[in-house]
């Protein structure tokens, strides 16, 4: 198994062979990899129906994946007042959730690697992910995440044979807490390994296939950590140097207001960190307080000449119910990059004309509290 490439940290420029495993950088700097060739249409793997179907463009290869079937989701063409659009319908993933693509890469790499243990930190889906590959694939698995994560999906994640352990205070109390043990169980982050930006990569590939092996013109995707902004910058980037696409599409990122320090960065002009008030939100998908790889986050969306758009509850809570009124059950941490779109639209910075694809990243099933309450419902 030969690696195709190496670990890069992407602030000092420093590199380090794949051959052995790690998460972060020496001085605990967030780590990417180094540009890949990407793929062409021959080489996609039609006999096989999910994202394993592009395994050729990973960093490293494998004879044994960790795969449920994940991928191939649909893309549902629509209309929302009255826009054309297209939705990305991540929550047909097997754990309902786009974190699965991430997952699957990550846990089958890291296997192939040595690694039989894994240590994750998540408010949910994330969790959920990697508890169900681990199980799936032999591995144990350890997943911390806040007290106040909604049951449905700590429920998944013991279901999967998972050891939870609830962390009490706020989502970086609960990351803070993951990086301390991880000195003892390797610690396979979505937030952090760079594996997991090369399963979600695959979400270009397959918006490119999707298309008629073309790229849309706009992504809108709800933000979080980042790993959708960066894994459609990596996948769609791979494609640009193998000639199967011309241009980049533009990037969107949807955050909450009450949490949403790469919109604030992003409308601020600023390339760090602003300082913000830090409040809860029933995206609670995306209330990532410090995101380790902001700066990148924030380099994309100016490189696609794309951007960020920052939403009330009340924004959030409408695209919601409004969705589901569609027949579309999504949690409201979905739910943002459809109020985004529309915010987009009306602004002008998009346009009916063009090919928009909204990322619609999990099902109304995992956040049932927060949708009971939005309906003025007790459970």
């Amino acid at each position: 198994m030969e690696p195709a490439a190496a670990y890069l940290d992407p602030r000092s420029g420093a590199t380090f062979a794949l051959e052995q495993p790690r998460w972060c950088g020496p001085d605990h700097a967030p780590l990417l990899l180094t540009p890949l060739p990407g793929l062409t249409r021959a080489q996609i793997d039609r006999t096989i129906r999910s994202l394993w179907r592009y395994r050729a463009a990973f960093p490293l290869q494998t004879d044994a994946p960790i795969t449920l079937g994940e991928g191939c989701t649909p893309l549902l063409e629509t209309h929302i007042n009255g826009t054309p659009v297209r939705l990305k319908c991540e929550w047909f993933n097997p754990t309902c959730s786009f974190k699965d693509r991430g997952a699957s890469v990550m846990l089958s790499l890291l296997r192939a690697q040595g690694i039989s243990h894994v240590l994750e930190d998540s408010s949910g889906n994330g969790g959920a992910a990697v508890a169900a590959y681990a199980a799936a694939g032999g591995m144990r698995a350890t997943i911390l995440t806040p007290a106040s994560t909604s049951p449905a999906k700590t429920v998944q994640m013991r279901a999967h044979g998972a050891a939870v352990d609830l962390i009490p205070g706020s989502r970086q109390d609960t990351a803070d807490e993951a990086a301390a043990r991880a000195t003892s169980i390797f610690y396979a982050s979505h937030n952090w390994h760079p594996f997991f930006l090369h399963g979600t990569k695959t979400l270009a590939y397959e918006l490119w296939e999707d298309l008629g092996f073309r790229a849309p013109d706009n992504i809108i995707t709800p933000c979080g950590a980042g790993s959708n902004v960066l894994g459609c910058d990596i996948g769609f980037s791979e494609l640009l140097r193998a000639g199967e696409i011309d241009i980049m599409p533009r990037i969107f990122a949807a955050q909450p207001a009450n949490c949403g320090p790469i919109a604030a960065a992003f409308l601020d002009g600023a390339d760090e960190a602003v300082p913000i008030d830090i409040l809860p939100t029933i995206a609670e998908g995306t209330a990532i307080a410090h995101p380790i790889r902001l700066r990148e986050v924030l380099g994309v969306l100016h490189a696609t000449d794309g951007g960020a758009v920052s939403l009330t509850e009340a924004e959030i809570a409408k695209a919601t119910l409004d969705l589901a009124r569609m027949g579309l059950y999504v949690e409201p941490t979905s739910a943002q990059a459809v109020a985004a779109f529309g915010k987009l639209i009306g602004a002008g910075a998009i346009t009916a004309e063009q090919t928009t694809v909204i990322v619609l990243t999990g099902s109304g099933l995992k956040a049932t509290p927060r949708v009971a309450e939005l309906l003025g419902m007790a459970l």
